[in-house]
């Protein structure tokens, strides 16, 4: 099993820290779809004891990013784009309600901060790297959430967001076919230049909604 490299870390190293590079891994797919997780394995690559890591994949299971089969295995779950078809509509309405929460609270700073995230897109999209084209994504997205000052709203959409990445890196190994998302995101922040929230709320789900039919798109090509 190639499993990234990784420095062996100190015994300060704790399960969660174990969790979220065991995460990390997979959301990014250095660990694929249906790759076998050996524990022992896993633990000699992070220099800890087969406990945390134990702990770790079944939080992961719990999540659905890890599948066992009766003690025999126990693997990288595979990526379903029905998930997708469940999840963006549920992100998507989150959304909306943080914008409506943070809309008011929305500053020239935020709106500076959301220009740049977009400008960072279309940078990783000339540069044809999908990864960075997610990351700046989320980030333009992550503004409106942070603002709307809601933790239970954000920790809903952190987890759930855990799945969405994992889904875009997969599915959108092309970084061309979020070119579309850069324009959806500069109406979002036209609208927010003027305080429309009408036309914002429009402009989000606008974009949530084609998010989902490009992805429906890229699962259908051979």
């Amino acid at each position: 099993m190639p499993i990234p490299k990784v420095e062996t870390l100190s015994r300060t190293f704790i399960r969660n820290d174990v969790y979220r590079s065991l995460l990390e891994w997979i959301v990014a797919g250095e660990l694929v779809p249906g790759e076998k997780l050996k524990d022992q394995e896993l633990a000699t690559q992070l220099g800890v004891s087969r406990t945390p890591v134990r702990e770790a994949l079944r939080k992961l299971e719990d999540e659905g990013l890890v599948e066992t089969s009766a003690n025999r295995w126990t693997r990288v779950a595979p990526i379903d784009i029905q998930d997708a078809e469940s999840i963006y509509p549920i992100i998507q309405k989150l959304e909306e309600l943080a914008l409506v929460l943070a809309f008011s609270r929305l500053s020239v700073q935020h709106i500076r901060e959301m220009k740049s995230a977009n400008k960072s897109l279309k940078q990783a999209l000339k540069n044809q790297d999908s990864r960075a084209a997610v990351l700046a994504d989320s980030a333009f997205h992550r503004v409106i959430i942070e603002t709307a000052d809601n933790d239970e709203l954000s920790s809903m959409l952190e987890q759930i967001k855990i799945k969405y990445n994992r889904i875009e890196l997969a599915y959108f190994s092309q970084a061309d076919l979020l070119m579309a998302s850069f324009e959806e995101h500069q109406s979002l922040i036209s609208a927010l230049e003027v305080k429309d929230l009408e036309m914002a709320s429009s402009a989000l789900a606008s974009n949530w909604q084609a998010s989902i039919e490009r992805l429906r798109d890229a699962g259908e090509q051979p």
